[in-house]
């Protein structure tokens, strides 16, 4: 009985000296069911789902450089995949933003040698991960050919241009459109007759002359016009081409100081002339009013590289560049030495001017006017200057006869409106030698081809077959305004963010596809090939950037591991 009544004691006592800790234990548990009932109202309700987009919206709409890591990481894996996620529209005052080119950002630099021109990207950790939206009123533009002579007003509704320049026959508003009657500030009777005074003079139409850089062309209207263009000032760096690829270099009132510098920019364009090519000058200094000064110096230049002067018709002058390796720079006032033989002419992404005049001798092979095929054949010869054997197979005509097949692939399999009037400006982010180009060479359609600066160049095959095209890092933004491309075809999209020699990241894929979205137009198509692993990360990330893509099986004939996805950019508005 004394243990019996022991233990009754204990439980009394127990009871009324810790009512608390049951008290706590009821808490904990009604908390645990609450925490259920919450999961389950906010899974299968649509408050939950609210909740989830406000939470991803905060995560789009961060200025805050780890909320952007986040989110870039997030769109890759697919974290932020379904429920209508995507990427907010930038500013409207950003819809013909050039984020290498940025005026309120270049304004503080040095102008000297229009240094503040140049590019200067900033970070993408200092970018907002938004859209570029359309102006307000863009419409689809106007199909080649008809684009060539009118565009729509408020794809670019810059109304001051054509008020200087209305009088002179260039541009006109008439209504809804502006129009390009055909004149110009050079040539007021019209570019045709322009054209023809040159041809009296340059075997324009015998096929010899192929490639031509028109320096100061107004790039904006021309791309809108489905005519190829770039933006590029010629400052402090050689321009984005290889050595030697022009077949003729045109300035037309371009107003470039080709003798200032110690004649450093002839010297720029002297790379870039190939050997036996045409060097045009409309415009001042030519025989103008109070530049006598300046137009002596030119004839003093031209001459010390011996260029041969064939004609001064009026304000127009054309020289001749020298074929062979034979001119030493004569005696003269602008100390014009030439280049080492070491000297990689080619080397041109970001690559400071050199005030030395480039040997021939220092670029081998054959690609002289006269000794290159003419235009149509040297599409499909191959270029002396470049390598393209590897183990006794010709890598040149293997990719030229691969892309004939994968553009019949894409045009009767995948329905891609090549060849029709709704693509007309084409660029390829991957080129090698230039072979997708060469195989839409009976399409309506100009190629820019892109070789990326980190990889091996190729760009002199590319001009040396009569194509054209330049050199670019996709890490950063490309120098072009917003939706200047139709199409963008890129291969192996994830070797462009890669380092070659590390194989470490050096950008991210989504940072890629904004800038894509940026230079593509509303309902312009992107084609990519990759790995079936690459192409899930690109579906991923198309989500977000409002593109609507379909990922498709490789042509039969090709025995690579890829998909090819297809895409759509679709027409939104803010």
């Amino acid at each position: 009985m004394a243990i019996s009544s022991k233990r009754t004691t204990n439980t009394f006592i127990t009871a009324l000296i810790n009512p608390r800790q049951w008290r706590l234990l009821d808490m904990i548990t009604a908390f645990f069911f609450f925490l259920v009932a919450i999961f389950f109202f906010m899974a299968f309700t649509h408050y939950g789902d609210s909740l989830a987009a406000s939470g991803r919206n905060t995560l789009l709409r961060s200025s805050d450089p780890r909320h952007r890591l986040r989110l870039v990481s997030a769109i890759e894996s697919g974290e932020l995949r379904g429920g209508g996620v995507s990427l907010d529209a930038c500013s409207a005052e950003e819809v013909d933003h050039m984020p290498c080119e940025d005026p309120r950002v270049n304004r503080f630099l040095s102008r000297e040698m229009n240094f503040y021109r140049e590019r200067h990207c900033p970070r993408h950790i200092d970018t907002p991960l938004c859209l570029i939206p359309p102006p307000k009123g863009y419409r689809i533009p106007v199909r080649w050919p008809e684009s060539l002579h009118k565009i729509w007003h408020d794809n670019m509704p810059h109304n001051k241009i054509a008020d200087r320049k209305g009088h002179q026959g260039w541009m006109k508003r008439e209504g809804q459109h502006f129009i390009f009657p055909g004149g110009g500030t050079m040539f007021p009777d019209g570019a045709e007759q322009y054209i023809e005074k040159l041809a009296q003079y340059i075997p324009i139409r015998e096929g010899a002359l192929r490639t031509v850089l028109d320096m100061g062309c107004g790039i904006q209207f021309a791309l809108e016009r489905g005519i190829p263009a770039f933006v590029a000032m010629l400052g402090t760096r050689r321009l984005p081409f290889p050595a030697f690829g022009f077949d003729v270099v045109h300035c037309s009132r371009c107003l470039i100081p080709f003798t200032g510098y110690n004649a450093t920019y002839f010297i720029e364009v002297d790379r870039l002339l190939r050997p036996g090519g045409y060097l045009v000058i409309s415009g001042p200094p030519v025989q103008w009013a109070k530049q006598e000064k300046e137009w002596s110096d030119l004839q003093a230049v031209a001459s010390a590289l011996c260029y041969e002067l064939i004609v001064v018709d009026g304000n127009t002058a054309i020289w001749k560049k020298p074929a062979g390796n034979m001119c030493q720079p004569h005696q003269n006032e602008f100390g014009l030495e030439l280049c080492a033989d070491s000297d990689d002419a080619s080397q041109a992404w970001y690559f400071k001017l050199k005030r030395c005049v480039t040997r021939t001798s220092s670029v081998k092979g054959e690609y002289a006017i006269g000794e290159i095929p003419k235009w149509p054949e040297r599409l499909n010869a191959a270029p002396s200057r470049s390598s393209v054997m590897d183990n006794g197979v010709n890598l040149y005509e293997a990719d030229n006869k691969r892309w004939i097949r994968r553009v019949m692939h894409y045009k009767k399999s995948l329905h891609i409106k090549l060849g029709t009037p709704a693509v007309r400006n084409v660029m390829d982010m991957n080129a090698l030698f230039g072979g997708f180009a060469a195989a839409l060479i009976s399409d309506p359609v100009w190629v820019m081809n892109v070789v990326p600066a980190e990889k091996a160049s190729t760009l002199d095959v590319i001009y040396d077959r009569g194509l054209i095209g330049l050199y670019h890092d996709w890490c950063e933004p490309f120098s072009t305004y917003p939706r200047t491309y139709d199409l963008l075809h890129v291969t192996n999209i994830e070797s462009l963010v890669i380092d070659p020699a590390s194989g470490e990241r050096r950008c991210s894929l989504v940072d890629l596809m904004v800038e894509m979205d940026r230079i593509l137009r509303p309902e312009g198509t992107v084609i990519v090939r990759d790995t079936p692993e690459v192409i899930e990360k690109v579906a991923r990330i198309s989500e977000a950037v409002r593109w609507k893509a379909t990922i498709y099986n490789k042509e039969p004939e090709s025995h690579a591991q890829e998909k090819i996805l297809v895409a759509t950019k679709t027409f939104w508005k803010q």
